[in-house]
C-alpha cells in the first residue's frame, strides 16, 4: 500500500495540503484523510487533490498531528515566497525586518516565542539554515 506524500503550505490563518499521489492511495487511506479533514472542519477537493483548514498551525505541529493520530505520511513543506518581507512588532528589535536581525535572537525567538509571528520567524530560520 503506498503512504501517502502531502505537501503543505502554511498561510496567515489556515494550511493547505496537497495530496501529490491520492490516485495511488486506496478507499480506506483517502477516507482517513477526509475524516483528518471533516474533524477539523476544513474542506477536502478533490479537483486539485488538496485540503484546507482554517487553522493556524506550522509544519512541525502538522507532522505531530499526523503522528498522534497515527497516520502514515511522507510531508514536505513548500513556503510561499513573501513579496513584502515583514517587521518585528515587539521588543528589542521592533520595527527591523526579520532578514536584519542577529542570527542568535532569531534562534532565541524560535525556541521562545508563541506569538503570530511564528510563521515569519521559521521562514527566516530556514532561509538561514538555522
Amino acid at each position: 500500500m503506498p503512504t501517502p506524500r502531502l505537501s503543505f503550505t502554511a498561510f496567515s490563518n489556515s494550511f493547505k495540503v496537497t495530496v501529490e499521489n491520492l490516485e495511488e492511495l486506496s478507499v480506506d487511506q483517502i477516507q482517513e484523510l477526509e475524516s483528518f479533514v471533516s474533524k477539523r472542519r476544513g474542506v477536502f477537493d478533490f479537483n486539485t487533490y488538496s485540503f484546507s483548514i482554517q487553522k493556524r498551525v506550522g509544519f512541525g505541529e502538522f507532522e505531530e498531528l499526523l503522528k498522534s493520530l497515527q497516520i502514515s505520511a511522507r510531508c514536505r513543506e513548500l513556503l510561499i515566497p513573501s513579496k513584502v518581507e515583514q517587521r518585528i512588532s515587539f521588543g528589542q528589535y521592533k520595527g527591523m525586518l526579520y532578514s536584519e536581525i542577529p542570527s542568535s535572537y532569531l534562534v532565541w525567538l524560535k525556541t521562545n516565542h508563541k506569538g503570530k509571528d511564528k510563521i515569519y520567524i521559521d521562514a527566516e530560520c530556514k532561509k538561514r539554515s538555522i
